[in-house]
C-alpha cells in the first residue's frame, strides 16, 4: 500500500492592479492627473475676466494643438476610466467584506465629502459629458446660439440662463468636495500622510477645493450678476 504525496496548491500572485493597495494607487495617480487638468483649466477659464479677445486666443490656441490636444484627451478619458473602475471595484470590494450592513449607521470620524464620495462622483461625471456638449460641441446651447471660435460670447450667452449656472455651481461644489476628500485620500495612498502633519494635510485639501470652487464658480455668478457681459 502505498500513500500518495499530497501537494500544497500554489497559490498565484496578486497583481498590482488585483491588489487593494494597488487600486488605490491608481486612484491616486489617476485623481493627481484629473487634479492637474482641473487646475489648468480653471486657470484657462479665469480669462474671462479680462478683454475678450484673452480667453478666445487660448481657445484658438487649444484648438491648434492638433493631435497633441487629441493625445491629451485621450490621456484624460484614459485617467477617468481607470479611476473610475477602481473606485467602484474597491467600493464593491468594501461591501463584500460586509455583506451585513450596519444596523445603525453613525458618521463618526468622517466627513460629509467622504459620506458623498462615491456619487458626487458620477454626477460630476455627468455635467463633464453636458459641459463639452455645451461649450466644446456647441449641441446644447439652450436658449442661444453658438458661435465657433467665440469662446467669450459662448460663455456669457450660456450663463445667462440660469439653470444652466446653477446646474455648473451645483457640480462645481460637488467637485470641490470630491476633491477636498479625494486630495486626502491621495496622500494617505502614496504615504505621505503622517499623524503629525494629517491635520495640516486635511486643511490643505480642503482649502485648495474651496479655491477651485470659488475659482469656477465664480464665472456664472458673474455672468448672472452682470459683471460679465
Amino acid at each position: 500500500m502505498s500513500a500518495s504525496q499530497v501537494l500544497p496548491e500554489t497559490a498565484r500572485p496578486i497583481t498590482f492592479w488585483q491588489s487593494t493597495n494597488g487600486k488605490k494607487v491608481v486612484m491616486a495617480v489617476t485623481g493627481f492627473i484629473m487634479f492637474g487638468f482641473v487646475i489648468g483649466h480653471m486657470l484657462g477659464n479665469l480669462q474671462m475676466f479680462e478683454a475678450p479677445e484673452h480667453i478666445n486666443a487660448y481657445g484658438h490656441f487649444l484648438h491648434n494643438l492638433g493631435e497633441l490636444l487629441w493625445i491629451e484627451r485621450i490621456g484624460l478619458l484614459l485617467a477617468i476610466a481607470l479611476h473610475i473602475i477602481a473606485t467602484i471595484q474597491l467600493a464593491l470590494r468594501s461591501k463584500a467584506a460586509r455583506p451585513i450592513g450596519y444596523s445603525r449607521r453613525q458618521a463618526i470620524n468622517s466627513s460629509y465629502a467622504s459620506r458623498t464620495m462615491y456619487w458626487s462622483g458620477p454626477i460630476v461625471l455627468v455635467f463633464i459629458i453636458f459641459h463639452l456638449l455645451q461649450f466644446t460641441a456647441g449641441y446644447v446651447h439652450p436658449h442661444a446660439t453658438f458661435a465657433a471660435g467665440d469662446v467669450y460670447q459662448n460663455v456669457v450667452s450660456g450663463f445667462q440662463v440660469w439653470w444652466v449656472s446653477a446646474w455648473y455651481i451645483f457640480a462645481m461644489i460637488l467637485l470641490g468636495l470630491h476633491l477636498s476628500h479625494g486630495l486626502w485620500s491621495m496622500f494617505q495612498s502614496v504615504g505621505i500622510a503622517h499623524p503629525r502633519i494629517s491635520v495640516y494635510l486635511k486643511f490643505a485639501a480642503r482649502s485648495v477645493a474651496a479655491l477651485i470652487i470659488l475659482g469656477y464658480i465664480s464665472i456664472p455668478i458673474s455672468v448672472l450678476a452682470g459683471f460679465i457681459k
